[in-house]
């Protein structure tokens, strides 16, 4: 079926589904470790786990931790400039709090006056278990957007680049941007445990519809919402996803992993057309010698054979979530007439903030590709692919997706 108005597709280019596996870096033993997950995810290079699946997956950072825990100011100057290395090329992409022991406002400032001196910017935010200066009230209990508390600095945060923030709300429900399902979750290998898992999710539907603000995010199942900060900062609050048939926090480790990235889950991600920030911990990890073992390297070999295929696009959680935004903000004119269309997006009407690449896989259902030319802010895009009907039967034209590039570390 095809229309003679173009339709934006609510996934980029011909895919079935978007993933960002969203891992918190809480314990991870060394510097090693941490470059050695990035590899074996981000290139194709000999890694420890054998050679790596190629694909485009993010990390996280934090400042002030205890010793034995990597972290920025843990590690030595070459651990220090490949998180720098790594968060210039967009691989670590999320603040994931200032760390256990930055408990006041001068602890987020010397972690922040370091990225901006070395021109690195973050614009994701995860809180950390119990740290002082998350931003959750709810659940993760920091003050750190509470003017006033020593460790407020949600002002400093915004002003550097903050947009996107995790307060710790994680959904068993796969496929966001979706409406609510609990098919998938029940496993008839653990029917006690994977029921009283739906219902505890179904309990926070319900708890959603009738006004709980806690549980707000579980009423619609949208990947992220609007929010104000207690200070009064503006947010993009998102929600992560563990489909672990026992509960939203199991088998979040790099073992756990194998449970959890599914082929189960796969296929059922891509027949519900979902979005899914899948909530981990990968540096976790059992043997720091060999951080993968072989059940989730075989997992996550079955996801890059579904994303090399092009039915599932993966990304870093910040590319993600600023592809859905500028997806549900995104304003366009179209012209169609005698077969031909002409496409038109504004940018620069004052209501759309996004950085360069949030446009990238950007699609729109058209009559005839051969025919149909779109332009960003009057510029024609030069490069624009041209694709043959998807799994809806529709043709489509779309903006490239610019991978990422890996540094060399």
């Amino acid at each position: 079926m095809t229309t003679d108005v173009p339709r934006l597709r609510p996934l980029p280019l011909q895919c079935q589904a978007m993933l960002a596996i969203c891992s918190d870096l809480d314990e991870t033993p060394d510097r090693r470790v941490y470059a050695e997950i990035a590899r074996f995810l981000n290139t194709a290079q000999t890694t420890a786990m054998g050679q790596g699946v190629d694909l485009e997956v993010g990390n996280t950072i934090y400042f002030d931790m205890p010793p034995g825990q990597f972290a920025y100011w843990n590690t030595d100057d070459a651990g220090r400039e490949m998180v720098r290395s790594l968060i210039r090329s967009g691989h670590v992409d999320c603040l994931h709090s200032f760390g256990d022991l930055a408990t006041t406002r001068e602890h987020a400032k010397r972690a922040i006056d370091e990225l901006s001196r070395h021109d690195c910017r973050l614009e994701c935010w995860v809180d950390h278990a119990s740290a002082p200066t998350n931003v959750g009230a709810d659940i993760m209990h920091g003050s750190g957007d509470v003017p006033g508390s020593p460790a407020y600095h949600t002002d400093l945060t915004c002003d550097f680049g903050i947009r996107f923030v995790w307060r710790g709300r994680v959904t068993s429900v796969i496929g966001q941007d979706r409406p609510p399902s609990w098919r998938g979750v029940f496993t008839i290998r653990h029917p006690v445990a994977s029921t009283r898992t739906i219902a505890k999710e179904f309990a926070k539907h319900i708890l959603a519809r009738r006004g709980n603000n806690k549980y707000a995010m579980h009423g619609p199942n949208e990947i992220l919402r609007p929010v104000t900060l207690r200070d009064g900062q503006p947010a993009y609050e998102f929600i992560r996803c563990n489909p672990y048939w026992g509960r939203v926090d199991g088998a979040d480790t790099a073992a756990g992993l194998a449970e959890v990235l599914t082929p189960r889950f796969l296929n059922r991600l891509t027949q519900r057309q979902g979005v899914c920030i899948l909530y981990t911990h990968l540096g976790k990890v059992r043997d720091p010698a060999k951080p993968f073992d072989k059940p989730t390297v075989d997992v996550l070999r079955h996801l890059a054979d579904m994303a090399h295929r092009g039915e599932i696009l993966v990304t870093t959680t910040r590319r993600a979530l600023g592809f859905c935004l500028a997806r549900r903000q995104i304003r366009f004119q179209s012209d169609c007439a005698e077969g031909c269309c002409t496409i038109r997006i504004a940018t620069r009407n004052g209501t759309m903030h996004h950085g360069p690449s949030d446009l990238d896989g950007l699609t729109f259902y058209v009559d005839d590709p051969g025919r149909t030319r779109l332009f960003i802010d009057n510029a024609e895009v030069p490069n624009l692919l041209r694709h043959p009907p998807d799994s809806s039967g529709r043709r489509s034209v779309s903006l490239p997706w610019r991978r990422l590039v890996f540094p060399g570390l």
